[in-house]
């Protein structure tokens, strides 16, 4: 599959023909050429690819539409999701081998990490007849063991549930991965919710065709994933996962986290291994991207005219955005920025703006700031929960969070008004 892809964006591919290490050797291509696919002939002995969704261009090439299409493709698919196809005999199942993790082609990025990291990895799980499927990343102990980074939400309460009953969870870690797959598994839906739907929905409508699945060690996963790694997250706790450069580009601390024991590994002919650069803009894209749709779904339905929403590359595609509305009743802009705060509960600084301002320009929006907004009346706080890969929250990732309102007073339009 990502050989596919290789020849569909080759105009976009930087070929790393050297030998490169997987201790931080592959950072410094991956830096250099940002928007760049970057393809290496030979990462310890492998093909690895990175870069792959740097850009929202080529997402929205890939997913046959354009730039201002992908949260109306994406929230669709999240509003209607459909099944999945079930094929048998997937291509990864071309080779099995038993679980070795030192000898896959898994890097290190910066020598501040605390190993070697699985960044672009989907973990499958189902429990009780719930499937989910989710962004976790995993730090190589040695050949069978990995440290999963599990934060509050649906993977981590299906391994709590798992061992209350006296069981540990079974999981499938694809990586590799068709593209609408990559994208749900970043999104944030309700408990139940298989986000392999949402998925299927996306490649619906993009290609006329639902997403193909396999069985694997009676899980499912991508019918055309590069790498599977079977296993199970055990009762064993370390206190050594991280750090970790995450999407802030800051140093994320050590934590205290469960260990995944693999059993298994199977992989095409020839795979290429999905690296994702922590804080690059495939991170931002995978990562952020998809919780605009999110955003914009729960000021939808708060009931304010909602145009366009956007988490910016300054705020790391995480913790700032910007909501763009149309304006009917005197608190929109306050009703908005609160509903864009539920709908992306990570994110600390929102700024609404009218319609006029384009919310893709920084300045633009800036501008808004500087000509429309008043502290002592405009600014709204809340004290509660936000990411915990904000260095600057406090314990328990406890933040204040903010909604800048930067839209016009109703009626006073021609005072406020840009001059063309």
């Amino acid at each position: 599959m990502l050989r596919e892809l290789l020849r569909e964006f080759n105009d976009q591919v930087v070929v790393v023909e050297d030998s490169v290490s997987p201790e931080c050797g592959i950072t410094p291509h991956l830096r250099k050429h940002p928007d760049k696919v970057v393809h290496f002939r030979d990462l310890d002995g492998w093909e690895a690819v990175g870069n792959l969704w740097a850009t929202r261009d080529r997402i929205a090439r890939r997913l046959r539409t354009d730039f201002r299409g992908l949260k109306t493709l994406l929230l669709e698919a999240i509003e209607e999701p459909e099944p999945c196809e079930v094929l048998p005999d997937p291509p990864f199942m071309e080779v099995r081998d038993r679980a070795d993790l030192l000898s896959l082609p898994i890097p290190k990025y910066f020598h501040g990490d605390g190993g070697r990291y699985i960044s672009s990895g989907v973990v499958f799980a189902e429990w009780r007849g719930v499937r989910n499927a989710s962004f976790h990343r995993m730090m190589v102990l040695d050949e069978k063991r990995a440290a999963i980074r599990l934060v509050p939400r649906h993977l981590h309460r299906m391994y709590t549930e798992a061992l209350r009953e006296g069981e540990e969870l079974r999981i499938a870690v694809s990586i590799g991965m068709p593209l609408p797959m990559l994208m749900a598994g970043a999104i944030s839906v309700e408990y139940g919710v298989d986000e392999a739907t949402i998925a299927s929905a996306i490649s619906r409508r993009a290609f006329g065709r639902p997403l193909a699945m396999a069985e694997v060690e009676g899980l499912l996963v991508p019918y055309d994933s590069e790498f599977v790694l079977v296993g199970r997250i055990t009762e064993e706790k370390v206190d050594i996962e991280g750090p970790f450069v995450d999407i802030t580009g800051t140093v994320d601390v050590k934590r205290d986290q469960p260990v995944v024991e693999f059993c298994s590994v199977y992989h095409v002919r020839n795979p290429i291994m999905h690296v994702l650069l922590p804080g690059g803009g495939e991170h931002y894209n995978l990562m952020g991207f998809p919780r605009e749709a999110t955003m914009l779904r729960a000021v939808r339905d708060a009931g304010v005219d909602v145009l366009d929403v956007r988490l910016t590359e300054g705020g790391c595609c995480w913790l700032h955005g910007v909501v763009k509305i149309k304006k009917r009743r005197p608190d929109d802009g306050v009703v908005a920025g609160r509903a864009a705060l539920r709908g992306h509960r990570s994110m600390k600084h929102v700024v609404v703006v009218d319609e006029d301002i384009d919310i893709y320009d920084d300045r633009m929006v800036e501008w808004a700031i500087a000509t429309r907004f008043q502290a002592d009346r405009d600014l709204i706080t809340l004290r509660e929960r936000g990411s915990s890969l904000d260095p600057s929250a406090d314990e328990g990732a406890i933040t204040t969070k903010a909604v800048l309102d930067a839209t016009v007073p109703l009626g006073e339009e021609e005072r406020f008004r840009r001059v063309q």
